[in-house]
């Protein structure tokens, strides 16, 4: 038996309580003998308790994904009836005249 001030922890606080159940404690009834039966509304069809899972699955009442297969043929058809304008590509990076230092050491490249 220890004495009380070399025990550390939490339990050396004056108001713990063990955590670990007596064994009357533990279990008040065994499963297969409830006292009280569980009420499961079944009179209506729309109170009738769902246990399935597929009806909560959120994934399966997605609509189904379109995909479109596109062939060789088809891609060569709508390139050829396509027209681009100057609207459709990225503008110039360089939109004035670029000054350079010739002045700078090296040329303005560093060695």
């Amino acid at each position: 038996m220890k004495k009380p001030w070399e025990i550390t922890g939490p339990c050396s606080d004056p108001e713990y309580r063990s955590a670990v159940p007596m064994a009357t404690e533990y279990r008040r009834f065994c499963p297969a003998t409830a006292p009280a039966k569980a009420c499961i509304p079944t009179s209506e069809p729309e109170t009738v308790f769902d246990i399935k899972y597929y009806t909560r699955d959120r994934r399966r009442s997605r609509p189904p994904v379109r995909r479109t297969v596109i062939r060789k043929a088809d891609v060569e058809r709508i390139m050829a009836a396509k027209t681009f304008g100057p609207d459709d590509f990225p503008k110039v990076y360089l939109t004035e005249r670029v000054e350079e230092d010739y002045d700078a050491r090296g040329g303005g490249y560093q060695k």
